[in-house]
């Protein structure tokens, strides 16, 4: 059974921490999602026993990321990372409905800590690119695949989530084209971006030693209408 890094969910409602949560362990039902809202009496703030107890909830030893909502949250999750074993809970500073999505999909795929992370990180507005990568425009062995998207709602969060984890985990860097536009197949936000909906047209290409592998899950889930 694979370990999987867990996610707590801060926010200062209840209600909306639940929902994210929901939201997220759609994309990732291997993961668990720990909603961590509201002050413990049933208003609106955030505890610091929830908090930590959250964490030793979503902690199935591969460590925790946590995500916030408002500065304070920020302050609550900040105290039970240092009170945690060291290492062992990550605070990131990101959206938190765009920043749980992306976490999510990237620890269902089995990345480890700093992984998930950056993956939660790299949602947020203005946040650097990943590390550059030899385009796959240059390399002439790529493998190609051109996809219907036969399922009504296209590249939608979804769909998105199950090729991106379809691809996971693979040795191969795996791009998805559309309308001009390329987007790394392992970022569930960058597929949104693409804006593909049912009937689309997209064309996969892979390069790497699994290449071949990382189309033929593609295609299989093209096959099955994305349905998971």
């Amino acid at each position: 059974m694979t370990t999987r890094v867990g996610l707590v969910l801060v926010s200062h409602s209840k209600r909306l921490a639940e929902g994210v949560a929901e939201l997220a362990a759609q994309m990732a039902p291997d993961v668990a999602v720990i909603a961590a809202g509201g002050d413990g009496d049933g208003g609106l703030g955030t505890d610091y026993a929830i908090v930590a107890g959250a964490a030793v909830e979503a902690d199935s030893g591969a460590g925790v990321v946590v995500l916030y909502d408002l500065g304070s949250a920020r302050m609550v999750a900040d105290m039970v990372a240092e009170d945690a074993e060291e290492g062992q809970v990550v605070v990131v500073d990101a959206p938190l409905v765009e920043g749980a999505v992306a976490a999510a999909v990237s620890a269902q795929g089995g990345a480890g800590l700093a992984v998930v992370a950056r993956a939660a990180g790299g949602a947020a507005p203005g946040a650097p690119n990943p590390p550059a990568r030899p385009s796959l425009r240059l390399v002439t062995n790529a493998s190609r695949l051109d996809v219907v998207l036969t399922n009504e709602v296209g590249l939608h969060a979804r769909p998105s989530a199950l090729l991106a984890r379809t691809v996971a985990g693979l040795d191969a860097d795996v791009v998805v084209r559309f309308g001009g536009e390329e987007a790394d197949a392992t970022s569930v936000l960058a597929l949104m971006a693409l804006g593909a909906r049912g009937g689309a047209h997209i064309e996969v290409v892979a390069s790497g030693k699994d290449a071949d592998e990382a189309l033929r899950r593609v295609e299989e889930l093209a096959e099955r209408g994305f349905d998971g």
